[in-house]
């Protein structure tokens, strides 16, 4: 029998966690399904900051700006202006709810990032922020009695009848078999898909899942070919791809190549400071000019204290692998660090597919473009969360009319049961995520062709004929949209580049993608459908 709760929010990062506490303030009962630990997404490892138009000599209007500038004509204006007047707001009411951003005499810090204009990113010990906030949202959550976490508790797939979303199937933390939980509405918060490449800065759980999951359950996705490469991954062999910060470079840092050499000035005018795509690639030209796999991020101008204090989980992390950051350069290269496509939503997080929602990395809202503007993504799940929060209460609070058939829901738990167990003896889930993970980086990654992508879409078609898992499924699911996304936008734009277009063409590509279930790639010049 399936269970019933009256608002589900899958995923507690930033987005998952504000949008569960803006639901649970009118009294309603909220369940919040996590695949790992509660504090486990990409928000808790988010080291540089996030953005605010709040000191000083700072304006919203050149926040704004920034952002457009950033997302490389893609940027949905209104969603912009929605993310750098309200994230003021928002990032005040975490100050009351006691996130500890650095101050220095009782005054904020803020710090500086690639292609911003201002000194506006906020940072907490250091290089902890997300975990800092993530922090302080379990801890205003687990004052609403009515909000209840599930972790460990993977969700499959969605559950729709009469064309609404009206529950989830996920795998019980305990008897490790599907079950069915019920809701007057879902909020996906599900997070990104940087694991589908080989190289990431992202943690295990950044699958992909919440995108596929709503594909397949029939909501439209959007923009899903532009994916940000982040310039500076630590690059040691017995190491981890542990993120090197946007702000080291912020601070000074200087990039190197193997002789020692400055070499960002030769590419762009704001050197270090250039936008992510653009030093990423950068950072590719040089290591195969130098038929080298690293170039270096150089900190020594900086003494040990001053690291230390500004950067003290990177610089012990650093220490860790014998690299002492205030001594030698550290090797990086770029990985697979930010979706700005996903999930397409209005500005209030609602899908194309009634009764869901979606807020933070796993939608597209239009904020971020072709190319996300650094620290961008925590203002954009604190602030869309919330939406989408207050949204589905409004929409799906007591008194709407949302009646489903249970009959239908326990049929189909029954028979997803009995298909799990048929398939359970040709499961090939670690094949299948290693040779999806290579494919996408050696062919859909920081520079791309028609070749190099037919032949991976080819691979892939390969690879469903086999008998999968959902979890499985969902991966080869959002792999191919994202190929099958890049090899359909014939330019190059923000984190999508392709060596056979390599030029940004207005006339004709000034578009968003959008993909849906059974149907050929479509064009949009407005992203929020709603308006």
């Amino acid at each position: 029998m399936a269970l019933e709760t009256d608002f589900i929010i899958i995923g507690s990062g930033i987005a998952g966690l504000r949008a569960a506490v803006e639901i649970a303030r009118g009294g309603a009962r909220v369940t919040v399904l996590t695949k790992d630990r509660t504090s486990e997404s990409n928000t808790e490892y988010a080291q540089g900051g996030v953005a605010v138009a709040l000191s000083d000599d700072d304006k919203v209007s050149l926040h704004e700006e920034d952002t457009l500038q950033a997302g490389a004509g893609l940027c949905d204006e209104e969603a912009v202006r929605v993310l750098v007047e309200d994230g003021r707001r928002y990032i005040e009411e975490l100050i009351e709810w006691g996130t500890e951003f650095d101050r220095e005499g009782g005054r904020l810090v803020f710090t500086q990032e690639a292609a911003h204009s201002r000194r506006r990113i906020l940072h907490a010990h250091g290089d902890s922020t997300g975990k800092e906030i993530v922090r302080a949202l379990i801890k205003r959550a687990g004052a609403e009695k009515n909000i209840a976490f599930l972790p460990h508790a993977a969700t499959e797939s969605l559950v729709v009848e009469d064309g609404r979303c009206c529950g989830v199937r996920y795998l019980d933390p305990l008897l490790r078999a599907p079950r069915a939980l019920r809701a007057r509405a879902i909020v996906l918060a599900s997070g990104g898909a940087g694991q589908l490449f080989l190289h990431t800065t992202n943690p295990q759980v950044a699958t992909g899942d919440g995108m596929a999951m709503a594909f397949l359950a029939g909501a439209e996705l959007a923009d899903m070919e532009f994916v940000q490469f982040h310039p500076t991954a630590l690059n040691l062999a017995d190491a981890p791809r542990f993120l090197l910060s946007e702000a080291m470079r912020g601070e000074g840092g200087v990039l190197l190549n193997a002789a020692g050499e400055r070499f960002m000035p030769r590419y762009h005018e704001r050197a270090e400071l250039a936008p992510r795509d653009i030093v990423s690639r950068a950072i590719v030209a040089e290591m195969a000019r130098t038929a080298t796999a690293s170039v270096y991020l150089d900190m020594t101008d900086f003494d040990r204290r001053f690291l230390h204090r500004r950067f003290p989980k990177i610089y012990e992390t650093c220490l860790r692998f014998n690299l002492d950051l205030a001594r030698e350069p550290a090797p990086v290269s770029p990985a697979a660090h930010y979706c700005m496509g996903g999930v397409r939503t209005d500005i209030q997080g609602r899908t194309t597919l009634k009764g869901l929602y979606a807020a933070g990395e796993v939608a597209c809202t239009g904020v971020h473009g072709a190319n996300r503007l650094a620290s961008n993504s925590l203002l954009e799940g604190l602030v869309f969360g919330a939406r989408a929060g207050s949204a589905a209460v409004k929409e799906c609070g007591a008194g709407a009319d949302v009646s489903v058939s249970r009959k239908e829901i326990e049929l189909e738990e029954s028979e997803r049961a009995q298909e799990d167990d048929r398939r359970s003896k040709g499961e090939v889930a670690l094949a299948v995520r290693k040779r999806v993970r290579r494919l996408m980086w050696e062919r859909v990654g920081i520079i791309r062709t028609r070749e190099s992508m037919e032949r991976a879409l080819f691979e892939f078609n390969q690879i469903a004929r086999a008998p999968l898992r959902p979890a499985s499924r969902n991966f080869l699911t959002v792999a191919t949209i994202v190929t099958r996304s890049a090899l359909w936008r014939e330019e190059s734009r923000g984190g999508h580049f392709r060596s056979d277009f390599p030029e940004r063409d207005d006339e004709h590509w000034q578009v968003h993608s959008i993909v849906k279930k059974d149907s050929e790639i479509s064009s949009s010049e407005k992203l929020d459908f709603a308006s």
